[in-house]
């Protein structure tokens, strides 16, 4: 064979399926299904997995703050939005309990319903305030969702959370400019009308008073004329300060616009006349309060405010109407001269007029000698006089005598009782040295009624051992009826007054009106009494009830048991007398020997009464 062989030529057949293009199209199915499949589908996955990855470091780096944490809540991972919120890094937070973060302004029952909704429900979402690294307290807005695998288990928490403070802040801005005035800072109109529908509904519930009253500020616009609005501005704004720490925290005040301002009063009384007095007291001191000098800067300002008061007791009345006639009586008080106090309804003002012209009068009184003393009989057993107890009676130049129960519980609410006190002590010490003069009235011993404001002055002893003096009188033909009031303070204090009382200046002290207030069997044994006065209540209706004559016979049982003596007050009747002496009463006061009368008739009775005054005086 030569070097080169003759090939013999490919058969046409075998040229065909060799030819590139179809043999591409006929291998394409298998490398489809064999190759390029799998391979197509690893690079795939690969691709999202890898996007996954960049999705997750996406939001990993996000401005909400997010925190992953195992089943066992321990910090795993944070992210820097994470550090820079808290102040604390990475290192830092990694392995603790975001219990590091608490603010400490939520209880455990805040956390115990977050814990029990996120494991039933796997998510819980909700403000809540924490604290940062450097002491911080922020609020935040909170998603804490548990992860679960294949088989639902819970194996991770991932909490997102954002600072909200400015947020918050904002929505106060919000808030305050829709309820707040904003140069005084008091609630404006709206916020008024809101609260004075919860107080209707309130008042109604707990059928109590409440009050609104209107204030003008008088002559407002001259002040703003003559000193300019900056003044006036200013004046407003110490006039709310007054006005804020004039009345009680759960009241309200309010700026309407302009000079106006409201107070509303809640749960003042369930009583009408007693819910009004409170509110004339209430609205005279604030109305002294602004009518006082207004330092302003270099000026000194004067203003006063009138004001009008409408009361109101549950919701039958709507606001306007109530807003309406505290307006009508604001303009009342301006009309009658500015720097007053009105009330809407008349007889209620009237009745306000009439006790404050009442507290007025008895300035005079005091000053014009209009009080006077009169005195009713005490007798023992026998029916012999031991002396006479001294009420104060007052003689108006208008209104002729005035009951005691007018005029005496006025006092007790004000620095007046103090002065009729010590009038009364005064007038009871003169008239002892009087009788000192007279056989028929030489031994016997006066009774005077001392009020707690009186007794816990500092200055009680001093005052009454200079009366002693001063009419050079013995103590023992005093005595004080002191009411249980007066031992609901200091009971060591009162103790050691007592005692000076009884055994330095000699005194005789008796507990009145006995079984009617705090009577306790404690404080009782430790006071140095002489003696108990049974209250006239029981005396009334002891011949006719047999609960009230077990009262008083329990009551003398006691007083001799802890060796007092005891009268009973309210003795009207012989039955009531003799029943007395059965149960063992020592002493009596009432009707059925006299009424109280001046010391000019007391005498006269003493003269010709049936009494054996010779016995009583051997």
């Amino acid at each position: 064979m030569s070097a080169f062989t003759v090939v013999p030529p490919i058969p046409t057949w075998i040229q065909t399926i060799l030819d590139p293009a179809l043999l591409a199209i006929f291998c394409a199915p298998i490398l489809y299904k064999y190759v390029f499949q799998p391979m197509s589908k690893h690079i795939s996955e690969q691709n999202k997995t890898e996007e996954i990855l960049r999705v997750a470091a996406a939001v990993f780096e996000t401005h909400d703050a997010i925190m992953i944490t195992d089943v066992n809540a321990n910090i795993m991972r944070v992210n820097p939005a994470f550090e820079k919120i808290t102040g604390y890094s990475e290192a830092e937070a990694i392995g603790k309990n975001p219990s590091f973060l608490k603010s400490g302004l939520h209880d455990k029952n805040f956390y115990k319903e977050m814990w029990d909704e996120l494991l039933k429900v796997g998510v819980w979402s909700g403000e809540l305030w924490d604290r940062k690294k450097n002491g911080e307290i922020y609020p935040k807005q909170s998603t804490i969702t548990a992860v679960k695998n294949k088989e639902g288990e819970t194996v991770q928490y991932v909490a997102v959370f954002r600072n909200i403070a400015e947020r918050k802040k904002a929505e106060d801005e919000i808030y305050n400019l829709a309820f707040y005035d904003s140069l005084t800072s008091l609630p404006n109109r709206r916020l008024l009308l809101d609260r004075l529908n919860v107080a209707l509904a309130s008042s109604d519930r707990t059928r109590q008073y409440g009050a609104i009253l209107l204030l003008d500020l008088d002559r407002f616009k001259t002040i703003n004329d003559s000193f300019g609005h900056e003044c006036g501005d200013t004046l407003l704004i110490h006039v709310a300060n007054r006005l804020k720490f004039s009345i009680r925290e759960a009241d309200t005040v309010a700026r309407l616009g302009g000079d106006e301002f409201v107070v509303m009063l809640e749960n003042l009384s369930s009583n009408e006349e007693s819910a009004a007095q409170k509110v004339g007291l209430i609205a005279e001191n604030l109305r002294s309060v602004l009518a006082a000098p207004y330092q302003l800067n270099e000026t000194i300002l004067h203003n006063s405010p009138s004001i009008g008061v409408s009361l109101f007791y549950g919701n039958n009345e709507p606001i306007d109407e109530l807003m309406r006639r505290a307006d009508m009586a604001m303009y009342q008080a301006k009309t009658s001269g500015r720097n007053k106090v009105q009330f809407y309804d008349p007889q209620i003002q009237k009745l306000i007029e009439i006790k404050n012209a009442m507290e007025s009068d008895l300035y005079l009184a005091l000053r014009d000698n209009q009080l006077e003393l009169y005195y009713q009989i005490q007798l023992d057993k026998n029916r012999l006089p031991l002396g006479a107890e001294a009420l104060i009676r007052w003689t108006h130049p208008q209104r002729g005598l005035v009951s005691p129960g007018e005029f005496i519980p006025l006092a007790e609410k004000s620095a007046l009782i103090i002065e009729i006190g010590n009038w009364v002590l005064n007038r009871a010490c003169q008239q002892i040295a009087l009788w000192d003069e007279n056989e028929l009235t030489k031994s016997l011993v006066i009774a005077i009624n001392i009020s707690p404001r009186q007794f816990i002055q500092p200055d009680f002893v001093e005052r009454l051992e200079a009366l002693l003096h001063k009419y050079q009188i013995d103590g023992s033909r005093l005595k004080l009826e002191l009411t249980e009031g007066v031992v609901l303070d200091d009971l060591d204090v009162i103790v050691k007054k007592m005692l000076i009382l009884k055994h330095v200046v000699g005194v005789t002290l008796s507990l009145d009106d006995f079984g009617t207030g705090y009577s306790s069997l404690s404080y009782l044994k430790q006071l140095p009494l002489d003696q108990i006065k049974i209250d006239q209540s029981f005396v009334r209706n002891m011949t006719t009830d047999s609960s009230d004559e077990m009262m008083v016979k329990n009551i003398i049982d006691m007083a001799h048991n802890f060796g007092f003596n005891v009268i009973a007050e309210g003795v009207e009747t012989e039955a009531q007398l003799e029943l007395l002496k059965k149960n063992g009463c020592m002493s009596y006061q009432g009707y059925l020997f006299s009424k109280p009368i001046p010391a000019d008739q007391f005498e006269i009775l003493l003269n010709n009464s049936q009494w054996s005054l010779t016995t009583k005086l051997v």
